[in-house]
């Protein structure tokens, strides 16, 4: 089954809304044509030329990356320069490029939740909140004899959560009356005769970024040819959403056999850290990318110690004065999350499109 871009970026907007990037944050198609089939997908947190060369290679006509291809306003695309000259090949060989960046820091199973998960971290909340996240109720009406396979349906597309239990309903029988006039094709009764069908009253909350693919499949697992739905918005709070994690280790360690934990977790070639190695820390607050100006948000949610990238000398200073112990990985730590975007669209587009995780290591730094 083809599959065009439209498609892929739907599955990309589900993941990783857009509604939660910052402001002015460059992310969507930068370049390209959404309604391009799809040969092959590449996932990769930056976009370089030789990114671009592995992408033709593969034979993969669009790029899913994490930094934006173009951050500030073009003045010119010069093919004697390095970045038009990477702009003119990929436009030449039909490559088209889209960023999720900011979104993807904060969404769920996005670059925080992976580089917490990778410590092993209990307990994690968002470091950084920004927001909540808003809740929908749904109300079906399903013939009993389809009512476990329709709520199963629902709790497999996402609906149902309440903290950490999934699959949550309430299930009210009753009875449903309908009359299928002409044209119909009604799956239980017939035209002109009015039905009393024994039917259950099915209820669950529904996040609202994934409201589209929770209605889609229940409309697909619901034997009706017309389905009766409610939607309705809650008052209730969500969780919450933002950028960062905080949780804490099993057990408490001394601060360099965690360092030793991080690198190894992390795939590092090295990392730069502060504080008294032999101290011990349990909570621990990681950003990924640059965050270096977030050190007292950890600081307030009670880190022992604080990873994040492209700390400078003075933040590395004020942090330590705090109390607060800091691990700066590089912001190149980021690739972690390419293996699970990967996971994510296999999922989501059911195998129809080779993914292919980028192998090109863009990071610009070397331990000499």
């Amino acid at each position: 089954m083809a599959v065009r871009g439209a498609e892929l970026i739907q599955c990309i907007d589900t993941y990783a809304p857009p509604s939660l990037a910052i402001e002015n944050d460059r992310i969507g198609l930068q370049i390209g044509e959404p309604n391009t089939i799809v040969t092959g997908v590449l996932v990769t947190l930056d976009v370089t030329e030789a990114v671009v060369d592995e992408a033709i290679q593969k034979g993969a006509n669009w790029i899913v990356a994490h930094h934006a291809v173009i951050y500030q306003p073009l003045k010119s695309i010069r093919t004697d320069q390095p970045a038009g000259r990477m702009i003119a090949k990929m436009l030449r060989h039909g490559i088209n490029v889209y960023i999720a960046h900011t979104n993807l820091d904060a969404a769920d199973d996005g670059v925080n939740d992976v580089l917490a998960e990778k410590l092993q971290l209990k307990e994690t909340k968002v470091l950084i909140p920004y927001g909540e996240e808003k809740l929908k109720k749904l109300v079906v009406f399903v013939p009993e004899d389809h009512h476990d396979k329709l709520l199963q349906a629902l709790g497999e597309a996402g609906a149902g959560w309440i903290g950490n239990y999934s699959h949550c309903t309430f299930n009210t029988p009753g009875v449903g009356t309908f009359l299928p006039t002409e044209g119909t094709n009604p799956f239980i009764g017939k035209q002109g005769q009015l039905e009393k069908v024994k039917e259950i009253r099915l209820e669950t909350v529904v996040p609202e970024r994934i409201e589209r693919q929770v209605i889609d499949a229940m409309l697909n697992a619901h034997p009706y040819e017309e389905v009766a739905y409610d939607v309705y918005p809650l008052e209730i709070k969500g969780k919450d959403l933002g950028f960062g994690r905080v949780g804490r280790l099993e057990q408490p360690v001394s601060l360099g056999e965690f360092a030793r934990h991080v690198k190894q977790a992390y795939q590092l070639e090295g990392l730069r850290i502060t504080g008294d190695l032999q101290q011990k820390v349990q909570s621990v607050a990681v950003l990924g990318g640059s965050g270096g100006r977030y050190f007292m948000d950890a600081k307030r949610a009670g880190a022992d110690v604080y990873i994040t990238g492209d700390i400078d000398y003075h933040v590395a200073q004020d942090a330590l004065a705090h109390g607060l112990h800091v691990i700066d990985p590089g912001h190149h730590v980021e690739h972690l999350v390419v293996e699970r975007v990967c996971q994510v669209l296999m999922q989501k587009l059911e195998k129809a499109v080779p993914i292919y995780a980028s192998r090109v290591n863009t990071n610009p730094f070397r331990f000499f």
